[in-house]
C-alpha cells in the first residue's frame, strides 16, 4: 500500500511557509489505518522494549493501538498541565516555535526500555524531549517510531545514536 496516497498536503498551515502533512485521510480509511498500525507492529515487534510511550496528540493515535497489538503498557507524554500526578517536564523547540512536554514521574520504572511513538519526525525536538523524559524516569530509550519523516529537515541528526523507524519519508 502506498501510504503517501493517504497523506494530504496542506500549504501554509499552521503558518505561512509550512507544508503540513495531514494524516486525517489515513485515519478516515480503516484499511490504511490498520495497515499502518500493522506495519509499525511488524517493524517494532522484535525490538527489546517494555513500554510504549506515545506523544500527545497524534502519537496517541498510533501508540495506543500499537501498545495493544504488542501487549505492552502505554505511557502518555502530554503537553504541560494535562497530567494529574507528579511529573517531569522538558521544554523543547518545534519547527515553528517551542512547547513543554510532561510525563508522570512513575510512568516508567528505572531500567524499563521504552519505544517512543509519534506521527512525525521533523526537526527532532519532540522526540528528543520525549527521550529526555523517559531518561528522567530512569528508563532507557529502546527506539523511536514514526509514521512520517521529513528527512530534508535532518531531524535524525538531532537524535544521533537513537534507533529510528519511519514508514514514509519526504
Amino acid at each position: 500500500m502506498d501510504l503517501k496516497e493517504y497523506i494530504r498536503d496542506i500549504p501554509d498551515f499552521p503558518e505561512p511557509g509550512i507544508l503540513f502533512r495531514d494524516i486525517t485521510p489515513m485515519l478516515g480509511n480503516p484499511a490504511a489505518f490498520s495497515y499502518v498500525v500493522g506495519l509499525l507492529a511488524e517493524r517494532c515487534r522484535e525490538r527489546d522494549f517494555d513500554v510504549v510511550v506515545a506523544i500527545e496528540s497524534r502519537g496517541f493515535i498510533f501508540g495506543a493501538p500499537l501498545a495493544r497489538e504488542l501487549g505492552k503498557p502505554l505511557a502518555p507524554v502530554r503537553k504541560a498541565g494535562k497530567l494529574p500526578a507528579d511529573t517531569y517536564s522538558v521544554e523543547y523547540d518545534l519547527e515553528y516555535g517551542s512547547n513543554v512536554l510532561e510525563i508522570h514521574t512513575d510512568a516508567i520504572a528505572p531500567g524499563q526500555r521504552a519505544l517512543i511513538v509519534d506521527d512525525l519526525l521533523a526537526i527532532g525536538g519532540t522526540l528528543s524531549a520525549a527521550s529526555d523524559l523517559v531518561e528522567s524516569c530512569g528508563g532507557l530509550v529502546s527506539g523511536l517510531a514514526v509514521v512520517i519523516e521529513l528527512a530534508f529537515l535532518e531531524g535524525r541528526s538531532r537524535l544521533a545514536g537513537r534507533d529510528v523507524i519511519s514508514l514514509v519519508q519526504y
